[in-house]
């Protein structure tokens, strides 16, 4: 049995969280996901504007903290936060171990998978890069592209691992990847032992998202589950058959049930007989859930079936700019002060002959997250005015935001929250999915050692 114990579920996650899962009990793997789509474009605009960037940064002081620890117990570390420069994140990890005179500690790199720089050659080769969607050629967006990277999956990995490595950084991998990856390395696991892979990506998939399944973020029954301030995050407990237990450190708080970890099964999944990823194809409705003990899942059955030609891509665009401002008008008449707001606004822009690609309006505390879907309260005693537009043009955007202002004293009455400023333009960046035949991408291991 091999124990994997998720870390991060997201770049900005609960910071102690990979220290408690290396300290509070025994563990044999950390895995942390820093990598969202659009987290890509921000670390290449880092990159461009330092080579020595392009990485989670959150991930250096982390590592200095638990190196120690990790090399005293021989724990694997394995994450995506290499983000689009993992060569330059492993070498500052070393350096960090050099500083703190640890020898022997070899790092394992995954490289391969940015392919921003050969765009350009895959589309002169006829490689269309369709969107997933909407079957547009990536060439209608080519000159605002900021990122493109493919999805790799867990072998590039076990490379890494088979030649040694403790930690291994990659660019973008798969979030299931990640824990798939020691299953195969430790059980020997086959590239076409279907039912294994979906059994290893199905418990990737419940570790994804850190505390998301072990209580966090819980809507069934969130109010009974116990001291979420010191949530202890999933472990997967694997087993060679492909069976897995997820549980958490005994003293930790949140809660591992049926229920906690259904609801992270259905997060984020499209076809639940098809989830589709670059080691297999998973079959989410064989999933067999059964509480075994306190905090203590057992994962089985699991039914998987051969991976695609494909890879999918992840690819980042710039489309224009989007600037939002907020005020608050409060009790009596609170939403018809709100609205009026709204009406004034909108006539004023009109009188300056703006109009944009999109002009959005939300009253926050009275319909902003469900609409007509939720009741409506009758007299609310506050409501937040919440409007925002998006353009191509910079400057019509700019000149929206000094419309918000000047309500406070050309508007409705009973009006605060204005001590930000004057929103500013933010660059809006889309996500542009595609696929691209495996056998035009090929992921490259190198093995650096302190």
């Amino acid at each position: 049995m091999v124990r994997i114990a998720s870390g991060q579920g997201f770049w900005g996650d609960l910071q102690r969280a990979p220290v408690d899962q290396v300290t509070g009990g025994p563990v044999d793997y950390l895995v942390m996901d820093y990598l969202a789509e659009v987290t890509m474009s921000i670390l290449q605009k880092q990159r461009k504007k330092d080579p020595s960037l392009g990485y989670a940064r959150d991930l250096l002081p982390l590592m200095a903290e638990i190196l120690p620890v990790l090399m005293r117990k021989r724990i694997a570390v394995i994450t995506n936060g290499g983000g689009v420069n993992p060569l330059a994140c492993s070498n500052a990890i070393l350096a960090l171990a050099r500083k703190q005179g640890i020898t022997g500690l070899k790092v394992g790199v995954v490289l391969g998978d940015d392919i921003l720089p050969r765009l350009d050659d895959l589309m002169a080769q006829g490689h269309e890069l369709r969107h997933m969607e909407t079957q547009e050629p990536l060439r209608t967006i080519r000159d605002r592209v900021q990122s493109a990277n493919v999805y790799f999956g867990a072998f590039p990995i076990v490379e890494a691992l088979r030649r040694g490595a403790q930690i291994v950084i990659t660019g973008r991998t798969t979030d299931t990847g990640l824990t798939l990856a020691p299953m195969i390395f430790e059980f020997g696991w086959k590239q076409d032992d279907w039912n294994l892979l979906a059994a290893g990506t199905v418990a990737g998939h419940i570790l994804e998202c850190g505390a998301q399944a072990s209580g966090g973020n819980f809507s069934a029954d969130w109010q009974n589950v116990p001291d979420l301030a010191h949530v202890g995050f999933p472990i997967a407990e694997a087993f060679p058959n492909g069976d897995v237990i997820i549980t958490k450190h005994e003293g930790t708080g949140g809660r591992v049930s049926r229920q906690t970890v259904a609801e992270q099964l259905v997060y984020e999944i499209g076809d639940p007989r098809r989830y589709v990823t670059p080691d297999c194809v998973a079959d989410f409705t064989s999933i067999r859930l059964e509480e075994v003990g306190k905090d203590r899942v057992r994962v089985t059955g699991i039914a998987g079936s051969p991976s695609t030609e494909f890879y999918k891509v992840s690819a980042s665009f710039s489309e224009g700019y989007t600037a939002v401002g907020t005020l608050t008008y409060s009790w009596p008449d609170a939403i018809a002060k709100a609205k009026k707001a709204d009406e004034i606004i909108r006539t004023r822009l009109r009188d300056l002959g703006l109009q944009f690609e999109e002009i959005r309006t939300e009253f926050v505390g009275y319909n902003s997250s469900h609409g007509p879907l939720a009741p409506l309260p009758e007299d609310a005693n506050e409501v937040v005015l919440r409007i925002g537009v998006r353009d191509g043009r910079y400057d019509a955007v700019e000149r929206f935001g000094r419309e918000i202002a000047p309500l406070v004293l050309t508007g409705p009455p009973s009006v605060t929250g204005f001590a930000g400023g004057r929103p500013k333009p933010a660059e809006v960046v889309s996500y542009w999915p595609a696929l691209l035949p495996k056998s035009t991408v090929q992921p490259e291991v190198q093995i650096l050692e302190a």
